[in-house]
């Protein structure tokens, strides 16, 4: 059976997809041109990981004996 046209439904969700993607695609150029204006480090050190010392790590204070 037919429940009738699904093209006006099929439209409207085309429609919300693109206006998603093209959000989308401003936040990414928006994005691009931040991180291309952002000064050097001075250290050339990465500082989403500035600071973190690889191996085990120290138990934390309230597990030391």
């Amino acid at each position: 059976m037919n429940h009738g046209r699904p093209t006006m439904a099929k439209r409207e969700k085309e429609k919300s997809r693109k206006e998603n993607q093209k959000t989308k695609d401003e936040r990414r150029s928006q994005r691009k041109k931040d991180q291309a204006n952002r000064p050097p480090n001075e250290n050339g050190e990465d500082p989403d990981i500035a600071g973190i010392v690889p191996g085990p790590q120290a138990p934390p204070e309230e597990f030391r004996d």
